[in-house]
């Protein structure tokens, strides 16, 4: 037992160096068709990570190359630089092998509760890395209870934003005081958490507004102040009763005019009520979010994903099938939304009418998107853009908690069938019904209703081959109308994936956007080569988007982990 405790204690104090590197280049090529315009002979972007690890410290870098970055990015990450850089310190230890303290200093990421008032994190395929540089303190100084301290400046692609971002959180695990609560499979967690944005008062002139007069109408430029100090605070409660999960939180956002906004005062706020029930062949999803005049940025001037402070995920499934995804919906944080969304899941057994010889999973999903009820006050003024902008200075609006506004942003319905017919093939089928509102989203467009059908079939010709294939449909009358979509993906296990596909609009443009990839993994090595087009339009994650243009030409993406 002691050269065990010894060999244990030996193997705490090691260091360890891991890290890892990914570079996706383009050989970019004129093509007038699409609109694909070459900027260079090579782009890439480029990343290197680097972590020392021990049992008590910890310490980081991350070295970013994008001189030549691929297209979508020229304007924002252009450029090239050591953006992440950290060290991280650990003291004491708990009972449950968690420590007591920790302190890191330079960069870093954090989340407070669902991210209503605080998330900063890094997806680099969407362009977002808005990390804190600056401190955070972590303490667990009693069971079940944890406290986070922190504050910093946030990026803004190479550069940091001049605003100042301090918080604190703290969460409790009550069942972890409560032995009944543990014996009855019963856990309660609470958290509350707290934001401040101080950024340096300025003042911002209004366009000309009209107002009445004796005589007629004047029209008078008005001087707006933002405050230097901006508070927000949330409040949560987590319960797990069984097989039953409720969460609930709400949060609220001090007066922050901002151009997102248009400059209006007046709080915002955002509700969230979560449900789900699971047990073996059956999960239930019921969701409702509320959010308004929710847009935080460290800097007020900013538009678009950049310098954000918070995160409010959209209740909208994140589809995988090219189609699927072709109209994904970006959450309305200045706007304001009311989201709701409901799955369930349900597995047939096997050797039954409905399941068959192997079984049938069946998942529903909806969701639905709705403006909230925005009544504008100040019939002087002479125009209302979606910005508000004709109300700065102003509380802008008013709005009832339960009532809907006029517009519907978003609905989608789908039913997703999956199901092995032999031992060697599985069937999945999936039908879609889906309104974007494309005005909303993009600014312009209208309404687009679209019905899109999938059919993904999987066959293992032996333990090392398999071939997977893809069918999708979309038809619509509006935007540019029908599309089809095909994929071939060979698998050769361990080494090797081949995969064509082709996208061709079949309504109005006639155009192909056709793709072939080669994969090779070896170890912790995996090289992709391919060539092809890609279209122009939005990608998105969990409700954030990024506009990316036409390209063609050759691709090569490298990853490496150590």
């Amino acid at each position: 037992m002691c050269l065990l405790a010894m060999s244990a204690a030996a193997q705490d104090n090691k260091i360890t160096v891991s890290g890892s590197v990914q570079s996706d280049v383009l050989v970019p090529q004129n093509d007038e068709e699409i609109g694909a315009t070459k900027t260079g002979d090579v782009l890439t972007n480029t990343y290197v990570d680097v972590q020392l690890l021990h049992r008590d410290f910890e310490a980081g870098l991350r070295a970013e190359y994008m001189e030549h970055p691929l297209p979508g990015f020229e304007n924002d990450f252009k450029g090239w630089g050591l953006p992440h850089f950290y060290a991280k310190g650990r003291l004491g230890r708990n009972d449950d092998g968690s420590n007591v303290a920790e302190l890191t200093l330079g960069t870093f990421y954090e989340q407070f509760g669902s991210g209503f008032i605080l998330r900063t994190y890094e997806e680099r395929f969407l362009g977002i890395d808005n990390s804190l540089l600056g401190g955070r303190l972590v303490l667990k100084p009693a069971k079940g209870l944890t406290v986070k301290a922190l504050a910093g400046r946030q990026r803004h692609y190479w550069d940091w934003n001049k605003g100042l971002i301090s918080g604190a959180d703290a969460e409790i695990d009550i069942d972890q005081w409560l032995p009944a609560m543990q014996e009855h499979n019963v856990r309660l967690t609470l958290g509350a958490s707290w934001v401040n944005k101080y950024e340096k008062e300025n003042y911002i002139e209004t366009p000309p507004v009209r107002r009445p007069t004796d005589t007629g109408y004047s029209y008078t430029t008005y001087s707006v102040a933002q405050p230097k100090y901006v508070n927000a605070w949330d409040v949560r409660a987590n319960l797990h009763v069984g097989n039953v999960s409720l969460l609930a939180e709400y949060a609220q956002k001090g007066d922050d005019p901002s151009q997102a906004n248009g400059y209006i005062y007046g709080k915002g706020s955002a509700a969230m009520l979560s449900a789900s029930y699971s047990k073996k062949g059956l999960s239930l999803l019921l969701q409702a979010k509320r959010s308004e005049n929710m847009s935080f940025k460290s800097q007020r001037t900013v538009l678009g994903i950049s310098s954000a402070v918070n995160h409010l995920p959209a209740f909208t499934q994140d589809h995988t099938y090219t189609l699927a995804a072709y109209y994904p919906y970006a959450t309305q944080l200045a706007d304001g939304e009311w989201a709701y969304q409901a799955e369930l899941g349900y597995q047939f057994k096997r050797n039954t009418t409905l399941g068959g010889k192997y079984g049938m999973n069946i998942k529903v999903n909806y969701s639905y998107v709705r403006a909230i009820d925005r009544q504008f006050s100040g019939a002087d003024v002479i125009s209302l853009s979606r910005s508000n902008m004709a109300y700065a200075g102003t509380k802008g609006y008013t709005s009832k908690f339960f009532k809907w506004g006029d517009e519907k942003y978003y609905e989608d319905f789908n039913v997703t069938l999956s199901r092995r017919l032999t031992k060697a093939f599985r069937l999945n089928l999936m039908y879609m019904n889906q309104h974007y509102n494309m005005t909303v989203v993009e600014g312009e467009g209208g309404m687009v209703h679209s019905h899109i059908f999938v059919a993904d079939g999987k066959y293992q010709f032996s333990p090392k081959t398999t071939l997977r294939m893809e069918a999708q449909y979309l038809r619509t009358k509006q935007d540019e109308g029908d599309w089809v979509f095909g994929l071939a993906e060979l698998s050769l296990v361990p080494h090797w994936m081949i995969t064509v596909s082709d996208q061709y609009n079949c309504s109005q443009t006639k155009t192909h956007y056709y793709q072939g990839l080669i994969t090779y993994n070896t170890g912790a090595h995996r090289l992709q080569a391919g060539y092809g087009r890609v279209q122009e339009g939005y990608n998105c994650s969990g409700g954030v988007c990024r506009w990316i243009p036409s390209q063609k030409g050759f691709t090569l993406s490298y990853n490496y982990n150590f």
